[in-house]
């Protein structure tokens, strides 16, 4: 539905998503042809180069056992893209999805019952996943893996104490805004490449009579973490990736003069009543609007420019072209100049808690481009920044751009602060208090009461 990532904030816009456990067994390569079924999945395996799976070993009729928060529908491309491993192999993988997997997760590692393995959605998570004493190091080869196909900012998230724990798996990118690009030709506008082309532009928008900016920020419990994207973004933006860092780990506080900056920044945009369609037309408005509804009025031109992930493709009618040439597409918000790319975005990480052959196999074909463009030829609305992911074989113009992005090496990538910040500060002050921002707020009182929720 919303592809990546998997924080309670977008757990919770997939409340009508079932959850599902389902096991998948494949005949190995070479095995009987008995029945038709049989002759089926021999053929099926036949099709596929088993040469990079050969040094996993003899591991037929093992099993491994995966658990995440990945559910109905988003997890067939999933199960699917574990076929050719299991086809090659032997061995079983047996697949858990489940919505309670955060608080399940920590329930189980804590009774000495966890998964093999476990897709980890935020750098948080896996900490306390690692303290529990129940995880495992990652096997030497899901390191080479990793040192080869990622940079050293994303083995840093898996990394917990010195001692790296997990693989990057999926990722997604915050640090965009969906536009119209017919109407961006219709009205002479051209793309900005900085802040002040972006601000240039906002301007001139509305003296053409247009409203530069939609905006929405309700999501049921988790209303307001659309603003915490914003600021994270700017806090990248106006302050950078060291002082972005220092504000995450608390090593500055939240009311710094920085973050402080950073939010001012974002009010420039989404408090100012001639920039925003918060649905009703106001700016308290924003608060709402729903964040899946609040991008939708740029089709019929109520609005020109959206800032949300590239999983907000899932949102658009079904018919709308999505595409540099279509109804909307996306362009990277821009940094503070045209030589700085900072990206503010989300991952999963794959944690283990086994270490069997058949384990660390697993765990290293999912660190592996081989893994990666399985993934990629099988659905819509997932990206890897692994550097042994072929773009082209990503199936839609946004995936594509998103994994430019990732893979640029100008790139300097940063995870979700308010995923990285204790939950009284990420999931809960944070995201209240910014909702009173929009409505109404002073930016000092915010920023000092989401400083007083900081566990002491």
């Amino acid at each position: 539905m919303f592809g990546q990532p998997r924080s309670p904030r977008f757990r919770a816009a997939l409340a009508g998503t079932l959850s599902a456990g389902l096991v998948f067994s494949v005949a190995a390569c070479g095995g009987s042809d008995d029945s038709d079924s049989d002759s089926s999945s021999n053929a099926s395996a036949s099709a596929i180069d088993c040469s990079p799976y050969t040094k996993f070993g003899d591991i037929k009729g093992k099993t491994i056992s995966i658990y995440t928060g990945i559910v109905t529908p988003e997890d067939t491309p999933h199960i699917n893209s574990y076929k050719p491993f299991e086809q090659c192999t032997g061995a079983t993988v047996k697949y858990e999805g489940d919505k309670s997997f955060e608080t399940q997760i920590l329930v189980r590692a804590r009774a000495g019952n966890p998964p093999d393995l476990a897709i980890v959605p935020q750098p948080g998570l896996l900490k306390q996943l690692v303290a529990t004493g129940k995880a495992v190091a990652a096997p030497d080869e899901v390191a080479a893996n990793v040192d080869k196909f990622w940079g050293k900012d994303w083995k840093a998230y898996g990394t917990v104490d010195s001692k790296f724990y997990a693989a990057p798996l999926g990722a997604s990118v915050k640090s965009l805004v969906w536009y119209s690009p017919g109407d961006f030709k219709d009205a002479g506008y051209t793309v900005p490449t900085t802040l002040d082309q972006l601000k240039a532009l906002s301007d001139q928008m509305v003296k053409d009579g247009k409203k530069p900016w939609c905006a929405g920020i309700a999501s049921g419990d988790a209303t307001g973490w659309p603003v915490t994207d914003w600021m994270e973004d700017f806090m990248l933006r106006t302050a950078g990736v060291d002082e972005y860092d220092k504000w995450v780990n608390h090593t500055i506080a939240f009311n710094s003069p920085e973050p402080t900056a950073a939010l001012d920044a974002v009010g420039a945009y989404l408090k100012n009543p001639a920039y925003v369609n918060g649905g009703l037309g106001d700016v308290k408005s924003i608060a709402t609007t729903t964040f899946q509804d609040a991008g939708l009025p740029i089709v019929d031109g109520q609005c020109m420019m959206h800032r949300q992930a590239s999983f907000y493709a899932a949102n658009w009618a079904k018919g709308t072209k999505v595409a540099e040439d279509g109804d909307v597409f996306a362009f990277y918000l821009p940094g503070k100049d045209a030589t700085t790319k900072p990206v503010l975005g989300g991952g999963e990480f794959v944690l283990s808690f086994a270490d069997r052959p058949e384990v660390k196999a697993f765990q290293t074909y999912l660190s592996s481009d081989t893994w990666a463009n399985t993934k990629a030829k099988l659905s819509s609305g997932w990206v890897s920044a692994n550097k042994g992911l072929d773009p082209n074989n990503l199936t839609s113009p946004i995936d594509q751009l998103a994994a430019k992005i990732l893979l640029d090496p100008a790139t300097q990538f940063r995870f979700d602060g308010s995923d990285q910040m204790p939950a009284a500060v990420g999931s809960d002050a944070f995201w209240k208090q910014a909702t009173n921002w929009i409505t109404g707020q002073d930016t000092k009182t915010t920023v000092d009461n989401i400083e007083k929720a900081w566990p002491k």
